[in-house]
């Protein structure tokens, strides 16, 4: 929420009179907003009279696919670039492009681990993402409000999600394999069949 200044708090600032300020209000030299009987005059509006430039938000943009077929196919491309328009319209200055080839339950991506990088050294004021499970399958609120709490932003382009039904398939994958490993050890015997059968169960399915 911005910050709303008091017509005698912007004369004390300037050193000038509330007269002063009341004119300048009334000739559209300042822009201000009646709340109840008083006028209030945001930060943007004083800083702008004052001459200062408006800070620019630097952006991140954070784009991921779970495959790389999805990658040679277009998808990460084709992805950023919706990203990069949105940015555009927002007026957002893109200062980075992260991207990931993983699955979105996969936390030790090297692109999110970068973007958490950035984001703590604040070095950006807005992550971008597509759609929330770009981010991460699970879990996205507890991410939004770590970001915040160091002063980033979290943006989702695309409020409604796409049917990424492969994508699901995958993830479902990389979730069996994963719990298989742990259970029986990647060098067992058993650990490879299951293994085998479910990438051939999905292959086929496809």
């Amino acid at each position: 929420m911005e910050r709303l200044y008091k017509v005698s708090e912007v004369a004390r600032m300037l050193n000038v009179s509330t007269v002063a300020v009341r004119k300048w209000i009334k000739a559209g030299r300042v822009k201000a907003r009646r709340i109840g009987k008083l006028w209030m005059i945001p930060e943007s509006e004083l800083r702008r009279f004052l001459g200062e430039k408006p800070k620019e938000t630097r952006a991140v943009i954070y784009a991921r696919v779970s495959s790389h077929k999805q990658k040679k196919d277009g998808n990460l491309e084709r992805q950023t670039e919706r990203l990069r328009q949105y940015c555009s319209a927002k007026g957002y200055k893109v200062i980075d492009v992260i991207t990931d080839v993983a699955s979105g339950l996969k936390e030790d991506r090297s692109g999110l681990q970068k973007l958490f990088k950035m984001v703590e050294s604040k070095e950006v004021d807005v992550v971008v993402v597509e759609f929330r499970d770009r981010l991460t399958r699970f879990g996205f609120d507890y991410l939004k409000r770590f970001f915040e709490s160091h002063g980033v932003r979290v943006k989702v382009a695309e409020e409604s999600e796409k049917n990424y039904m492969e994508e699901l398939i995958e993830d479902f994958v990389s979730i069996i394999i994963s719990f298989a490993a742990r259970i029986y050890g990647k060098r067992s015997q058993k650990f490879k069949k299951i293994k085998k059968f479910v990438e051939e169960v999905v292959s086929n399915d496809n």
